[in-house]
């Protein structure tokens, strides 16, 4: 992984850069981002960055020219011709291959794990890092949900153990073998309960020339005892048009779904690749079928609607109420601003279909309606998230809907 691999953080990057350069690299660091921030990814590029044999002088930059027996210049190989720029890892010296694969010796990861896979002790990372690196270089901006789900973890609840902690002591009591650095890389630290005071010591004053990076989302679940002995490197969310040039660069998606994508994530690249590959999933007409039964139907349709919500998984609950609180700020934008907002729009069919639906709900709701609704859905995410049962969390939300909408007939269908 190279810097040049992360999505926008330009600034945190720089100043990891300043850090080690400068000589003023902390022993123990803490990468804190939002999920989909590109953090991981940060943690991998930097150890890289610092093993990389060119960035510590082990290599020296390679010629631009050669000259031949008869005295003239030589092309050399695209790879060999490269310009090396202290501002990344070169990428091709033999630190940097066994990095970019996940197998650098000197480069250690602590995982989530997930109990009952050994019955002679509890689970280590080191049961399951082959699987890991599979994931995490086909899933750089992966969670621990898209992780469990990839190890078929059913419903386990994943955690860093203390035979975990022990691991760490002894890797980290061994020589490096390559480098002039060993990086210990811990992905979700809010996993590690109270079995992490075993590393407190460890993190004090660990070995000479050892590094932590400590990966995490939430900084309220973290172990005190372990953030205060550590620096804070904080990763923001990624800007809407940083997604949006992502997703155009690296996958070829057209301009207006970028855009749409983009918008849906919130800063979060995860997310927007999650629409991307669910982009044939229709929820215009899953959210004209719901709205209809509200206003018209009745109960036993809002039952039925309700019944085929809840089979889809929570992830699609939760792009499905994304997309209607997307409709409904265009439909607050197009209230407040009229043609003017339309004007800055690339009119597609699919763009057209939103403004439709846009125009017909502002027949509907005024703006204290819909900024309600927005407020509801905005919950509904948040308990969807926290597992929460999708037939009574949908159940309730239909009803709530209903009173706030107040019953106005307004026919959505077109």
């Amino acid at each position: 992984m190279q810097f040049k691999d992360i999505i926008g953080q330009n600034q945190v990057k720089q100043r990891l850069i300043e850090m080690y350069n400068q000589n003023r690299l902390s022993h123990a660091l803490l990468f804190l981002g939002k999920e989909g921030n590109g953090a991981l990814s940060a943690a991998m590029a930097f150890a890289q960055y610092i093993c990389c044999d060119r960035v510590n002088g082990k290599m020296p930059p390679p010629p631009q020219k050669e000259v031949s027996l008869f005295g003239d210049d030589v092309e050399i190989s695209e790879n060999e011709n490269q310009q090396f720029d202290l501002s990344d890892s070169c990428g091709i010296c033999p630190s940097c291959l066994k990095a970019s694969k996940l197998v650098h010796p000197d480069i250690h990861f602590s995982i989530p794990t997930i109990s009952g896979l050994r019955t002679d002790r509890q689970t280590i990372s080191n049961d399951l890092i082959v699987k890991w690196r599979t994931f995490i270089l086909e899933n750089p901006y992966g969670n621990t949900y898209d992780w469990l789900q990839f190890i078929e973890a059913e419903n386990k609840q994943a955690n860093i153990t203390a035979a975990e902690c022990e691991e760490i002591h002894r890797i980290l009591s061994l020589k490096s073998f390559e480098s002039e650095y060993k990086f210990l890389i811990m992905w979700m630290t809010e996993l590690l309960g109270k079995e992490g005071n075993k590393l407190l010591k460890l993190i004090e004053e660990p070995p000479p020339n050892t590094i932590f990076i400590f990966v995490a989302e939430n900084e309220q679940l973290i172990l005190p005892t372990i953030l205060s002995r550590t620096q804070l490197i904080k990763f923001p969310m990624l800007q809407t048009e940083e997604i949006k040039h992502a997703l155009e660069l690296k996958f070829n998606v057209d301009s207006n779904k970028s855009s749409l994508f983009a918008y849906l994530a919130k800063g979060n690249f995860r997310e927007a690749l999650h629409q991307l590959n669910h982009v044939e999933d229709d929820w215009e007409v899953t959210l004209r079928d719901w709205l209809n039964t509200i206003v018209k139907t009745g109960p036993m349709a809002q039952m039925k609607w309700v019944e085929e919500i809840s089979k889809i998984g929570r992830e699609k609950q939760k792009q499905f109420l994304q997309y209607f609180i997307y409709l409904l700020e265009q439909a607050l934008t197009l209230r407040v601003r009229g043609n003017q907002a339309l004007s800055q729009l690339e009119v597609t069919e699919k763009v057209s279909a939103e403004m439709d639906f846009a125009s017909r709900f502002n027949r509907l709701c005024n703006i204290a309606q819909l900024e309600a609704i927005i407020q509801e859905l905005d919950h509904s995410i948040y308990h969807i998230e926290r597992n929460a049962n999708a037939k009574i969390l949908f159940h309730a939300l239909t009803i709530k809907l209903y009173h706030i909408i107040s019953n106005k007939s307004v026919i959505l269908v077109a």
